[in-house]
């Protein structure tokens, strides 16, 4: 995945630091005093300027990316947001370049290179600063992107439903995947993903946080991340219904979203009624994450869409497009 690859994004004190002490490196191969406060500004600026750039080069270009990885980026963050920052970087490095130059020029002119020196100190610094709330975001964007999970180009089935109805027990015994599993709702707070061999092909299973039936603009990003899964990575989807009423949602909430979803997507939908030790539902295949009762006739249910051809496309990768 390539977020994986992420470098981390210092602070604009760690630029500093690092560009003054490379930047006196060079200075003490000059035996000219005028001449070594010369080549201080110019390999202090030329530092930072490079330093900006890397940042700038070490994010993907998210148009290229996947859709389901766009999305996310959008739901967590903002890509808005994140262009922004990244603009703002490269306004400094463009402008720290370009002082730099002109200030070591300067110096060469000055009777008085060390005053040219420290000024440039004072205004590349005061740049540097001036993007730093930018330089902290995009490490913090940095450190959650490369917590995603990687979604293979594989046959594909998102688990899906309201929270606490058993998706995460589900993924658990049919997968690699290890999610939390507890009695309360929202235990899964991201996308969890996890993989199957089923001769010589492998089955990826992406387990989704619950979904409540409300308007669009109601869902937090937690719920706007789950619809994504389902609508850009699913090839078939299992929505996990719970009869019982112990997962804290009436039966019929649960069967307004199971309608609102098949209403979004042009792929197959099995729909099984989990939890069968202590209730039940005519009319839906009856499942017991708990027990294990049925898991394995609901996973032969799902393999079997695999020879079927989907509607869904699945956006190409950034090295498919290269």
């Amino acid at each position: 995945m390539e977020f994986e690859r992420l470098p981390t994004v210092p602070t604009a004190d760690e630029i500093l630091d690092r560009s003054f002490r490379r930047a006196a490196k060079k200075m003490k191969e000059k035996l000219n005093k005028d001449r070594a406060n010369e080549e201080f500004v110019r390999a202090v600026s030329h530092a930072i300027h490079d330093r900006l750039v890397s940042i700038i080069r070490g994010f993907p270009e998210f148009e290229q990316l996947p859709k389901f990885y766009r999305e996310l980026v959008e739901i967590l963050y903002g890509l808005d947001r994140i262009k922004q920052a990244l603009g703002a970087v490269g306004w400094a490095a463009k402008h720290t370049k370009m002082v730099g130059g002109e200030l070591a020029f300067q110096s060469r002119k000055s009777p008085d290179s060390l005053a040219v020196r420290k000024r440039a100190v004072a205004r590349l610094a005061s740049m540097v600063h001036q993007i730093d709330h930018d330089l902290i975001f995009l490490n913090e964007v940095r450190n959650v992107l490369r917590t995603l999970p990687h979604i293979d180009v594989a046959f594909t089935v998102v688990i899906a439903g309201y929270p606490n109805v058993g998706k995460s027990s589900f993924i658990r015994r049919v997968s690699t995947a290890t999610p939390e599993v507890a009695s309360y709702p929202f235990t899964t707070k991201g996308i969890i993903v996890g993989h199957r061999t089923v001769g010589r092909e492998r089955v990826q299973f992406v387990d989704t946080p619950g979904i409540l039936d409300r308007p669009d603009e109601e869902r937090n990003a937690i719920e706007r991340q789950a619809l994504s899964a389902v609508m850009n990575v699913a090839d078939v989807v299992l929505f996990i219904l719970d009869p019982s009423g112990h997962c804290g949602y009436s039966f019929e909430a649960q069967l307004h979203l199971l309608d609102e979803l098949k209403a979004m997507v042009d792929i197959p939908v099995v729909v099984v009624a989990n939890k069968s030790d202590i209730g039940s539902a005519g009319g839906y295949v009856p499942m017991s994450t708990e027990r294990g009762d049925g898991v394995d006739e609901v996973l032969d249910q799902l393999l079997s869409h695999r020879a079927v051809p989907t509607k869904r496309t699945r956006a190409p990768t950034r090295e498919q497009t290269r």
